[in-house]
């Protein structure tokens, strides 16, 4: 019969398991990623339509258009910090 060690023995220290690290930081990058890929989307959406189509140029827009504009970039920037926050908010198991 195989011998059982004292980890395996002891019901208060169970064993852990060795994939939990590698599980943790894959799902850590994945936030890093969802945040990076999400806000260089807002970022490019927006860019194209106040600078590239011009709402935002009051030079080029009206002022019905750039208060849409804006009041469309105060919101989703609003939206985007709120789903970021929502990523980060939990806290990760502590590795030790």
């Amino acid at each position: 019969m195989a011998e059982e060690t004292e980890e395996t023995q002891n019901p208060e220290n169970p064993q852990k398991d060795p994939n939990k690290l590698d599980r943790d930081l894959f799902w850590f990058l994945i936030k890093i990623m969802r945040t990076i890929f999400v806000g260089f989307f807002w970022m490019f959406f927006n860019v194209f339509f106040g600078l590239y189509l011009g709402f935002a140029v009051p030079e080029e827009s009206t002022p019905g258009r750039m208060i849409f504009f804006y009041s469309w970039f105060v919101l989703s920037l609003g939206g985007y910090l709120y789903m970021v926050w929502r990523f980060w908010r939990k806290k990760m198991d502590n590795p030790d």
